[in-house]
């Protein structure tokens, strides 16, 4: 056998004998100190320890106590494992100076787990080709060069698949996106559920889409979840150009601030873009609210411009239908109002029927009202200040606002629970009208008393337990 190291015989036999336990014994102490750190080190140290150490040691008392011209086999099988743990050591010491210490966030602790296995099975299959042409002189050049030509013919027959898979661990590599992110490619929106070397795995709510990485790697798609924070979704109307700017943003406004997805505190932008188009920026806290927000927010719309006379697509309102439906209110509710024919014709000329969507506000707790509303279709829930719902519900023939005839803040939110139509009555109107009809006034005081009442007992039904959760905290302590 070729005498693999230089030296004495005697001098690797004092250095098994005294090096290596004086080396186990330095590594152990270190392993210890390393380990109450939590260290990512200690995995090499270990190995070093416990395999490279002792196998060196025995490869010096076995090639240099058994020199001579013979060619023996032990040597080289000892040396062969001695080689491959050194190989094995090295891609230890490897991982862990670029990818156990790496920074959060870095490209080192972004690269895919895959890309690192691949690497490594590479150099463990070099390794162990040098060391076998080191230790067996073995001739492995032609071995490497079958493989080259192999992987070349490989390479040319699965182009497509391996192109997809390459592109597939770039987008791993980069990560433009991670499990959980909300993206839109190709006119798909949804989440992200899987991200693996070959495809996207998006969920759309409608179903499970999947994407292969070749074709991301060749598109263009949008990361809504990034940068992250608030979501912003984008609504687009359009009015007549006669319409006043400033009815329409306060309507705008008005609307968008209703909207229950609506992240808190969040600024709301009116844009106008000309030509009677407007784009309202709306902050949401995920884009999984966008789609339902964007359609919540489209249907009151069209509520609010009418209710404002907008011309909302630039289709203006019906005045002979609007005064139709007012006639037919009147009529509906001529006995509640005790109207004649004089206080009809003024009722047609101040007042007004109005329509909210499901889920609007119409009246809001601690606001002053400058109208009273009678429902004509449809029902409202009403809430307390503390957002509590009050017992019953508001349908056809029951009052809204009420309490705006003695100049109160209303104790109450109204809440339209389906589709409503109420009359609306100006509060100078109803004061008139109070005045010369007195039963109507009895039974709009009748109305806003049992408000009142409503919320007083709702108060007090919630005080006990506030009583009883501080009495027993103050226990406690």
């Amino acid at each position: 056998m070729t005498p693999v190291f230089d030296g004495t015989a005697i001098g690797w036999a004092i250095a098994s004998v005294v090096a290596v336990p004086v080396l186990m014994v330095i590594l152990t102490e270190v392993i210890g100190i390393l380990r109450r750190r939590r260290s990512p080190a200690v995995k090499p140290l270990l190995l070093l320890r416990n395999w490279v150490v002792p196998f060196g040691g025995l490869v010096g008392l076995l090639v240099f106590a058994t020199r001579s011209d013979q060619d023996l086999v032990w040597p080289r099988v000892v040396a062969t494992i001695f080689g491959f743990l050194v190989i094995l050591l090295s891609l230890s010491v490897l991982n862990y100076a670029l990818f156990a210490t790496a920074d959060r966030g870095s490209w080192r602790q972004r690269v895919p787990q895959i890309f690192i296995e691949i690497v490594r099975l590479l150099l463990v299959v070099v390794g162990v080709a040098f060391l076998f042409q080191w230790v067996w002189e073995a001739d492995v050049e032609g071995v490497i060069a079958a493989l080259g030509v192999t992987s070349i013919v490989i390479g040319l027959a699965l182009q497509n698949a391996a192109g997809g898979i390459v592109s597939g661990l770039l987008v791993l590599f980069e990560q433009p996106f991670r499990q959980g992110d909300w993206i839109t490619t190709g006119g798909t929106t949804g989440r992200v559920v899987e991200v693996n070397w070959r495809a996207l795995h998006i969920d759309t709510g409608s179903g499970l889409q999947i994407i292969p990485n070749s074709g991301l790697a060749d598109a263009s798609f949008l990361n809504l979840s990034r940068p992250p924070g608030p979501f912003t979704a984008v609504a687009t109307a359009t009015f007549a150009p006669a319409d006043p700017p400033h009815v329409v943003i306060a309507t705008l406004r008005e609307v968008a601030g209703d909207l229950p997805t609506l992240t808190p505190g969040g600024e709301i932008e009116v844009t106008n873009a000309g030509g009677g188009s407007w784009s309202v920026a709306i902050p949401l806290d995920s884009p999984v609210y966008a789609d339902s927000t964007l359609s919540t927010f489209r249907s009151w719309l069209w509520y609010a411009a009418r209710r404002r006379g907008l011309s909302l697509d630039k289709i203006p309102v019906d005045a002979a239908v609007r005064e139709a439906a007012l006639g037919h209110a009147l009529e509906s509710a001529a006995r509640a109002l005790h109207l004649d024919d004089a206080l009809r014709d003024d009722a047609l000329r101040e007042c007004r029927v109005e329509q909210f969507g499901m889920g609007e506000t119409i009246d809001r707790a601690g606001e002053m009202g400058s109208s009273v509303r009678r429902v004509l279709e449809g029902r409202v829930i009403l809430t307390g200040p503390d957002g509590e719902p009050l017992p019953g519900t508001v349908e056809r023939g029951d009052w809204l606002g009420t309490s705006a005839l003695t100049r109160e803040r209303s104790l109450t939110t109204a809440t339209a629970a389906t589709v409503v139509t109420v009359l609306t009555l100006p509060i100078a109107f109803v004061d008139r009208l109070s005045r010369l009809r007195p039963a109507l006034a009895r039974d709009l005081g009748a109305d806003a008393e049992l408000r009142r009442t409503q919320v007083r007992d709702m108060r007090a039904a919630s005080a006990p337990i506030a009583l009883r959760d501080s009495g027993s905290r103050a226990a406690d302590a």
